[in-house]
């Protein structure tokens, strides 16, 4: 445990390319597995907010090491950062808890429940946009597409009616920026806790067969959720189920059309999708990076880290760690899988990822009936961007309509 490390815990802001953040993280890499400093660009982020002592973690083993032991390396950071604004969830909970709560909340994913989502929720609402914009020949397929379909798909299941959409997506980006404008998440928060408790007042009286109605009939060892604890629990979801799929779909929408052998592929054949969708979360992963509190003085690849540390887990790094992939810096949908860990790992593993990987791969199916000769409009430079949370700000396409 002595190898020394260099701190390099200036603001990464400065140097640190938010539209290709990768040849930042594979010089890296080629330093080490951990080291002293961050890979978070703190440049918006008020003083109050930022670590006073931070380590971040690049490849993969020493990544995915961590987010198997929670023990030492604990999400109960989040209670001081994003819990400000949603509250108690099961992102910041541990052990028994932990454990208790997401079982309860497991069981509206449950595999038999994606069953009936597909073709009576996720796949009339991609038909449904789509039909919005076909017979105009063009699109932006980040506005018009996959940045409403998620949306759209969450509201179904928590039974929300759709003319609150306007209100909870806006709600929902302002607190997951909360960085940017803490007043405005502040705000974003009660006014997201007010509307859940109204939706459960009226589900008191009617109760409804949707999310909101089953976390209300849930107990934990005879108990029944607080009401601040499911409405904490929506503030979390609705973002979450919101802020992945959109920017994974996005991601991979623009990697296709960047590559327009490999579209041509998949449009050829569709057993290659899931291919697809895996490769597209490993290139471009959604949430570059996950963040853990140190329990206590420990090691991590050969690194001594002390207690009351912040560590950077670099998803976006280690998804492209040369010592695990061959070609990692190639989109390569036919390549060998080996699994990524854009969900994460261990005990927190993201909750919602069977439904992530659903959404996606019937947008993409749906596209592909609906459209043909799908391309970048001329003139036009969409690009993925952003740290840590990366997509394609805009993705403007022309096609012709199937017939």
């Amino acid at each position: 445990m002595d190898s020394p490390v260099q701190d390099k815990s200036a603001a990464v802001g400065s140097i640190l390319d938010l539209r290709d953040p990768y040849p930042y993280f594979a010089a890296r890499r080629r330093e080490g597995e951990v080291f002293r400093g961050t890979v978070m660009d703190y440049s918006r982020t008020p003083e109050s907010l930022r670590p006073q002592n931070s380590y971040a973690a690049v490849s993969y083993g020493a990544v995915s090491a961590a987010l198997r032991n929670n023990r030492v390396f604990s999400s109960q950071l989040y209670d001081s950062t994003i819990g400000v604004f949603m509250g108690p969830t099961i992102l910041a909970m541990n052990g028994p808890a932990h454990r208790a709560h997401r079982g309860l909340v497991a069981t509206a994913f449950k595999p038999h429940s994606l069953l009936d989502w597909e073709p009576e929720v996720v796949r009339p609402i991609c038909d449904g946009l789509i039909d919005e914009f076909a017979d105009r020949g063009s699109a932006d397929l980040i506005r018009e597409f996959t940045f409403e379909f998620p949306t759209r798909v969450i509201a179904r299941l928590l039974g929300l009616p759709e003319r609150d959409l306007p209100f909870f997506r806006k709600a929902a980006v302002a607190i997951i920026s909360y960085a940017d404008k803490v007043p405005r998440a502040l705000e974003a928060s009660k006014d997201l806790k007010n509307y859940f408790l109204d939706q459960m007042e009226q589900r008191r009286s009617n109760p409804t067969d949707d999310i909101i109605t089953d976390l209300m009939n849930a107990e934990i060892e005879g108990e029944r959720l607080s009401d601040k604890a499911i409405y904490s629990f929506l503030r979390l979801l609705l973002p979450a189920g919101l802020e992945t799929t959109y920017r994974s779909s996005g991601n991979l929408l623009h990697l296709l059309l960047r590559h327009p052998d490999q579209f041509r592929a998949l449009r050829e054949n569709r057993d290659l999708i899931p291919m697809a969708i895996e490769e597209g979360l490993r290139f471009e992963t959604p949430l570059t990076l996950v963040q853990r509190y140190v329990t206590e003085d420990t090691e991590l690849a050969g690194v001594d880290i002390p207690q009351g540390a912040v560590l950077d887990l670099c998803l976006g790094s280690a998804n492209r760690d040369e010592q695990r992939w061959e070609r990692p810096e190639e989109f390569d949908i036919s390549r060998n899988h080996l699994p990524h860990i854009s969900f994460t790992a261990g005990a927190h593993t993201c909750l919602g990822l069977h439904l992530a990987r659903m959404e996606t791969r019937v947008a993409i199916e749906c596209l592909l009936d609906r459209l043909t000769d799908i391309e970048v409009r001329p003139g036009s430079d969409p690009h993925i961007f952003g740290q840590p949370f990366r997509s394609p700000p805009s993705l403007p396409v022309t096609f012709t309509v199937a017939s």
